[in-house]
Order: C-alpha cells, then structure tokens, then sequence
C-alpha cells in the first residue's frame, strides 16, 4: 500500500465528529486517542446502559464503535469528508464483552479513490482478549 499521509490529528477528529454528530451524548460518545498513518484508536466509554441480558457489552454497540472507528480513521487521511458512507460491515463475535471501557484499535487495509477498508479489533479487558473484529468499508465520495 503507498504511504498514508495524515490530513487531520486526534483532536481534530475528535471535534470533527462531535460537530458532525452534535445530539451524541459527549459521556456516551466514543473519544479519538490517537491517530498514526494507517491506524487510529479511540475508546468507548463504559456505561450500564450498554449490556444485554446475560451482562456482557451488546453486539449493537460493539458494531456501532466499530463503524465509528472506521469512519474516524477515514476523517483522518481525507480529511473533512463527512460524506463518506458505510459500504459494508463485516462482524466477527469472538468472546462476551466483559463491562469497562470498549477499546477499538482501527487499521487501513486499502484507501482508494473511491473506497476505504479497515480492519477493526475491539475489546474491553485487554488486547489479547478480542471480543470483536471488524472489516468495514467506507464509500468516498468523488473528489
């Protein structure tokens, strides 16, 4: 893959999206703590609101901070392209999500022209005990 240039910081993703999504509960909402070339990772804030019967987090939130991850790192190489879309969102359940913070590690596979594909590794006890991956594609528009 050629060499990721980063349009856009952690902060300013972070404020982008809180403008893009200004009724997101600011508690409730994911934070953006880092942004690399090729990679981003924000946290989720935990919440009891977020578990399903059996106390483990809900695959609803799991795919939505996926999803969030993905758009985030998008944001980050293209800059304010608040267009692109989800394409497509594969989810892989690998364990129960134990309550605490979710964490989501983002990685580009491929940016294009018209496309972007990132793998997203979720979890809430420790990096080594995945509770989710994601592959998610984003449509971007024509520039």
């Amino acid at each position: 893959m050629a060499e990721l240039t980063l349009k856009l910081d952690a902060p300013a993703v972070d404020q982008l999206l809180r403008r893009a999504f200004p009724d997101a509960s600011a508690q409730a909402f994911p934070r953006v703590l880092e942004v690399a070339p090729g990679r981003a990772r924000l946290v989720r804030p935990y919440g009891p609101g977020l578990l399903r019967p059996g106390g483990v987090v809900s695959g609803p939130t799991l795919m939505s901070l996926a999803d969030t991850a993905a758009y985030a790192l998008v944001l980050a190489h293209r800059g304010e392209e608040l267009m692109a879309v989800t394409s497509s969102l594969l989810m892989n359940f690998l364990r129960g999500a134990a309550p605490g913070d979710i964490h989501a590690e983002a990685v580009m596979l491929r940016l294009g022209r018209r496309m972007a594909v990132c793998d997203v590794r979720l979890w809430t006890e420790s990096v080594e005990r995945l509770a989710a991956q994601a592959t998610v594609t984003y449509a971007l528009p024509s520039s």
